[in-house]
């Protein structure tokens, strides 16, 4: 009975109001995957904020997912540094923000619910179009949070960190998991 009011009470808040989902940065993860001839790399950014408004009726959204760039880390110092300072330019460019401006989709308040949420990333420098997937499990008025995209960064104006003995692919496996909170405005 418990859990049926608590999901009556998030299915009111889910409509006639904007809907704001907070993303926990400490429950946040961000994790990329970029392959060269040798293995896959794989690493990790750090969320600064995120939210994300949107008004469930229009689909009209704002609100802005904030990652630190220079968090970027893959387990190798060097290999780091040089993805800092050549590839994603960390120093000029430390955020990469996400600014939806719709979504398509019902965002359940208990249960799972799939949601795709178009807007524009700014990353080194530049703005790109683009649609983020999300799964989301609601339980208890908390949301579990996940998506998968693919940033073509040589596409989007950054260096391929490829020389004649190794290959780097031209874009990077993005994958989030993150822990959500409902808010109402």
């Amino acid at each position: 009975m418990k859990k049926f009011i608590l999901g009556l009470a998030c299915a009111g808040a889910l409509v006639g109001a904007d809907t704001v989902l907070e993303l926990n940065p400490a429950k946040t993860e961000i994790a990329f995957t970029v392959s060269d001839t040798l293995h896959t790399v794989h690493g990790t950014f750090k969320l600064k904020r995120g939210s994300i408004r949107f008004d469930p009726e229009t689909g009209k959204a704002s609100g802005e997912i904030v990652i630190d760039v220079p968090s970027g880390a893959s387990g190798s110092g060097m290999r780091d540094k040089r993805m800092q300072k050549e590839i994603l330019k960390s120093q000029k460019y430390p955020e990469a923000v996400f600014t939806p401006d719709h979504v398509d989709g019902r965002l359940a308040a208990q249960g799972p619910s799939e949601v795709d949420v178009h807007g524009r990333i700014n990353i080194h420098g530049a703005d790109h179009e683009l649609t983020l997937h999300f799964k989301v499990v609601a339980e208890s008025g908390q949301y579990a949070v996940s998506t998968h995209f693919t940033i073509p960064y040589v596409q989007w104006g950054m260096k391929n960190p490829s020389n004649f003995l190794l290959k780097v692919e031209d874009k990077v496996e993005m994958d989030v998991k993150a822990a959500a909170s409902l808010g109402r405005e």
